[in-house]
């Protein structure tokens, strides 16, 4: 029998744009959260553990929202994401607030984790299918080395109410990953999509291409590259106050260098979450939706 997978759940961003623990918003029809519709789509598609990666500062809430109520239908556990969780012998910046960035938030679960695992944002709603072809991929792929990600198209994955941040990617004949770049400032303005490059210039986007929504599937053997490339970033890095080792940044230098290769599953779901506080009613009505059409109980936890 092969081993289930495990999901892992992003939820120690502050949330700045968003103002306040967005992860803990009540987004569905009984109070659910979008990490108890993410946690309910894994469960469904086969998923056997949630891990979630948190700040101390909060562990008290986050127990009472989540670990109760999810733990009697999943095996969950949680780890923290602090700034002094550094390797050893490395010299940081004291004034740092900011975390390390979702590349670390990985790392640090490192001993919890022994198994092929997703990982995904807490403030996305992914779409079950989203987990269904990545649980797939998890269980079936036998390459140490081969990771995967889910891709959306750009065009189903804007917010109505400002820039958001994708990785753009570029595919090799539509199956692998070549290129991911991140972009922190696309937006749909009336002329169509755009986002302004590292000269400032405007740059168009046509909507159909590959983005990444933060949902990859990874293999045990990803934390040797990730002790491996946070030191090397730490030793070059740490004295910033704002630098963080994203994902992408990882990715990116394992392609070119043959270390790993990384498959493009393509969802064709809808993307929805909340980055700026206006984006909670649209959440809330499309969730009502999905609902009314019978893709989820009115209540998730009985």
């Amino acid at each position: 029998m092969s081993m289930k997978p495990t999901l892992l759940i992003l939820a120690a961003g502050i949330g700045r744009r968003y103002g306040g623990l967005k992860q803990m918003d009540q987004v569905g029809p009984s109070g659910e959260t979008i990490i108890d519709y993410s946690i309910y789509d894994a469960i469904r598609s086969g998923y056997g553990k949630v891990v979630f990666v948190i700040r101390k500062e909060i562990e008290k809430e986050f127990s009472e929202i989540f670990i109760s109520k999810v733990s009697r239908k999943i095996e969950v556990d949680y780890v923290f994401q602090e700034i002094d969780m550094v390797p050893e012998g490395v010299d940081i910046v004291v004034d740092r607030v900011k975390p390390w960035g979702t590349a670390h938030a990985i790392l640090v679960a490192e001993k919890k984790i022994n198994e092929p695992f997703a990982v995904i944002n807490a403030d996305d709603f992914y779409g079950r299918l989203s987990f269904n072809i990545m649980a797939d991929f998890l269980v079936n792929s036998s390459m140490e080395n081969e990771y995967a990600m889910v891709g959306y198209k750009l065009n189903k994955t804007l917010s109505e109410y400002g820039q958001v941040a994708r990785g753009v990617c570029i595919t090799e004949r539509g199956a692998y990953l070549n290129q991911i770049t991140e972009r922190t400032n696309i937006e749909k303005i009336s002329t169509g999509i755009v986002f302004r490059d590292d000269n400032n210039k405007i740059v168009t986007l046509t909507g159909d291409e590959t983005v990444s929504m933060n949902f990859w599937g990874f293999k045990p053997s990803v934390f040797s590259f990730l002790n491996k490339y946070f030191t090397d970033f730490i030793n070059e890095f740490g004295g910033d106050l704002k630098k963080e080792f994203f994902i992408p940044i990882l990715i990116t230098d394992l392609i070119e260098k043959n270390l790993a290769s990384v498959k493009v599953l393509q969802s064709g779901e809808k993307w929805f979450g909340v980055t700026y506080k206006k984006d909670k009613k649209s959440v809330v009505r499309k969730i009502s939706e999905k609902v009314n059409k019978g893709e989820y109980p009115n209540k998730l936890w009985e």
